[in-house]
């Protein structure tokens, strides 16, 4: 007879006698044999399977906090010996001698040629410009239109500007400023790949030179490096500036910090924010004056944005030809957003950064000179460091 699992022999035997009393023992041990004996074993895998992915989330954890601290330790350190070797560049002092040359330029709002400003505005400014180094005026008398044209209404009252600016200050010349913003990132802006534009920008060059204007100033935004439709179109620009003795000038890009990194830049951000340093040679080839923008830089301290600068000035030097005026910019604003802040972009940090580039690359440069960005934000901090730092 078989026998039903957990059960004796004398037990298996009493069952074929009729019964005379409840078998208590054979009532419940089956059950709890049979009902814990598999729940056991369904317990145990359960906790053995938890165990498992508990120690396999705990390998992952462990995998990615140490992949996610080498990649911090990939940017951050990199971005520190960077920081660390601006803040040693902007070490030392100046050479003696590294002051204005009387070279220097001032950006202009519209309000000068819109009829806002009046003569007795220009002689105030006549009057803060007197005993500085500043000599160019670039005035804005635009935006150029995306097609290349700029409709004569937008610089109205420039003759009469310019003849009042002769008048409070002889030595001061003036430039017309024309920029746009370049389809280069984007569906919308100016296109130079057309030749029909660049045609029409030089047109407009014409128009502000017979105007009165005493020079052309360009700020074409974003410019890539290497733009070949850009340094044809200051060749175009040159034939017309050199025939009527004006100036022609821009405002250029930074310079790679490191060689290359535009275009690390420009295929992490989409935006290559510099120039190669040969491009900024070909540019500055082409124009009497070349002014770099060296603010917005993303620089956190005075004492790296300074050495930014200092930076940027040794670059430039070591391939602007010595018949062009290198300016380099001043940031007379104040912002506070990613990449400007103001408490480290000063014009102090600029001004100081400046003589230490030139000091050790070219402390004797005749054509050199830094470029005030802009008249309306200025404030009177503004130019008492440019005055004690640049002029004095």
């Amino acid at each position: 007879m078989e026998r039903p699992p957990g059960r004796t022999t004398a037990q298996t035997e009493a069952d074929t006698e009729p019964d005379t009393e409840p078998d208590t023992e054979a009532d419940t041990e089956p059950d709890t044999e049979a009902d814990t004996e598999p729940d056991t074993r369904a317990d145990t895998e359960a906790e053995t399977e938890t165990a498992t992915e508990t120690a396999r989330g705990k390998r992952w954890s462990r995998w990615l906090r140490r992949g996610a601290f080498a990649v911090v330790l990939l940017v951050l350190v990199p971005v520190l010996v960077a920081e660390t070797a601006l803040r040693v560049n902007y070490l030392g002092d100046p050479a003696e001698g590294t002051r204005t040359r009387g070279k220097d330029a001032l950006w202009l709002g519209h309000a000068w040629v819109d009829g806002r400003k009046t003569d007795a505005d220009v002689r105030a400014l006549g009057r803060r410009l007197r005993d500085t180094g500043i000599r160019d005026l670039y005035v804005h008398a635009g935006p150029l239109e995306h097609d290349g044209t700029l409709p004569a209404s937008a610089y109205a009252r420039a003759g009469r500007f310019i003849a009042a600016v002769h008048r409070e200050a002889p030595k001061l010349r003036v430039q017309a400023w024309l920029g746009d913003v370049l389809a280069s990132e984007s569906p919308d802006g100016m296109r130079l790949e057309r030749a029909a534009t660049r045609a029409a920008v030089v047109r407009s060059a014409r128009e502000v030179l017979a105007a009165g204007f005493e020079g052309a100033h360009f700020d074409l935004e974003p410019l890539h490096s290497g733009d070949g439709d850009y340094l044809a179109l200051l060749d175009a620009l040159r034939a017309v500036t050199r025939a009527r003795h004006a100036q022609l000038s821009v405002a250029a890009h930074q310079i790679d910090p490191v060689p290359g990194f535009h275009s690390f830049w420009g295929t992490t951000t989409g935006h290559p924010k510099w120039w190669s340093q040969q491009f900024f040679g070909e540019v500055a080839r082409r124009v009497d004056q070349i002014a770099v923008m060296s603010y917005d830089t993303m620089q956190p301290l005075q004492s790296t944005y300074g050495g930014y600068v200092a930076q940027q000035t040794s670059l430039a030097l070591e391939v602007t030809p010595a018949s062009t005026d290198l300016l380099m910019g001043l940031p007379f604003y104040r912002e506070n957003r990613f990449g400007h802040w103001a408490h480290a972009e000063t014009v102090a940090a600029a001004v100081r950064g400046v003589r230490l580039g030139l000091s050790r690359t070219d402390a004797d440069r005749a054509n050199f000179g830094v470029a005030a960005y802009v008249d309306f934000a200025a404030t009177e901090t503004d130019w008492r460091a440019y005055r004690s730092g640049w002029v004095r």
